[in-house]
């Protein structure tokens, strides 16, 4: 039976989709394949997320709901994975200070995020509210949190969740060439980059770009971060009546810090095994950013409009360049 036309148009995306997705894990595990091993050099966090945008932008949605459920399952499970590279002592320590730093800039970015959201740019309440909530805790996640609790409609969840993921992928790009502009140190961009960036998987990509300590601070203070979504969600919800709304609890915080724990107290004699995971957890985010790149649509940029988009500009300039400066004067 032969295809007809638009059959044919249909089936040519879903082949690329197909041929993009194996060729990238394949180049991302021939780091285990003897005399392949500069092969999976080539693949960075970066690289997977710019061909994930060009396939979006040139080819359109393709697997939709394959991709939006592959691009959250497999950062989770990487973030995880992640853990069985790290200690638990050092992870807390490090994260010491970007404690203080977490509460500050939290607070903080919610309220300059409303200030320019509603009274600048005269935004509809929801929408200000979602972008700053995502702004100032973790992106994606906290926006769908919010959402529900919020009883936001479809279209503002929509709008934020678009202008956040434009932002995000910008920040993968931009942080890492800032970072050695700046001539930042390893724990100095972790920290940055986690109070900077919105959502948890560029933090961990643009982490995982500038080196591996960088990585470790930025997971460690990020996920620190997200556990705001709990308290921000109970507030909403106490402050707009909306009882009996359920919140969305992001569970794979904890077992991170039980694979931190796992790491730290039982394979502490047999390395090799964390580092194998950890080694896994971080192709498989590799991989996660071609997924996220791909769930771009042009649907989503027209969606968005200028004032969101121009809300979510502003206050992550006013974060970033705030909590810059401060790193910056402090080393």
């Amino acid at each position: 039976m032969r295809l007809s036309n638009s059959n044919k148009t249909k089936t040519i995306p879903q082949h690329i989709y197909l041929v993009l997705v194996t060729t990238l894990t394949l180049l991302l595990l021939s780091e285990y394949l003897p005399g392949l091993e500069a092969l999976s050099t080539i693949v960075t966090p970066p690289v997977t997320l710019f061909v994930g945008l060009l396939f979006a932008l040139t080819c359109g949605p393709t697997y939709p709901q394959f991709t939006r459920k592959a691009s959250k399952q497999l950062l989770q499970y990487a973030v995880v994975g992640l853990g069985f590279g790290m200690n638990l002592h050092a992870a807390l320590e490090s994260g010491k200070e970007g404690m203080a730093f977490t509460v500050i800039s939290v607070i903080g970015t919610l309220a300059i995020g409303w200030v320019i959201g509603r009274k600048w740019l005269k935004l509809d309440r929801h929408t200000a509210y979602l972008i700053s909530s995502g702004t100032a805790i973790c992106g994606g996640s906290a926006i769908a949190a919010i959402g529900p609790v919020l009883k936001a409609k479809e279209s503002e969840m929509s709008v934020s969740l678009g202008t956040i993921f434009i932002l995000n992928a910008i920040a993968l790009f931009l942080f890492p060439a800032l970072g050695h502009t700046f001539q930042m140190d390893q724990h100095t961009f972790g920290t940055w980059a986690a109070i900077a960036i919105h959502d948890t998987s560029s933090v961990v990509g643009a982490g995982a770009a500038f080196g591996e300590e960088a990585l470790q601070v930025a997971t460690t203070i990020k996920l620190t971060r997200a556990l705001w979504i709990i308290p921000l969600a109970i507030a909403t919800s106490f402050c707009c009546k909306s009882e009996g709304q359920r919140i969305r609890i992001p569970w794979f915080i904890l077992f991170f810090v039980l694979a931190m724990m796992v790491n730290t107290y039982l394979l502490h004699n047999w390395p090799q095994i964390g580092e194998f995971i950890h080694g896994i957890a971080r192709k498989a985010l590799t991989l996660t950013m071609f997924f996220i790149g791909a769930s771009l649509s042009t649907e989503v940029l027209k969606a968005v409009g200028i004032k969101p988009l121009l809300q979510g500009i502003l206050l992550w300039i006013l974060i970033s360049g705030g909590s810059l400066a401060y790193l910056l004067y402090r080393a």
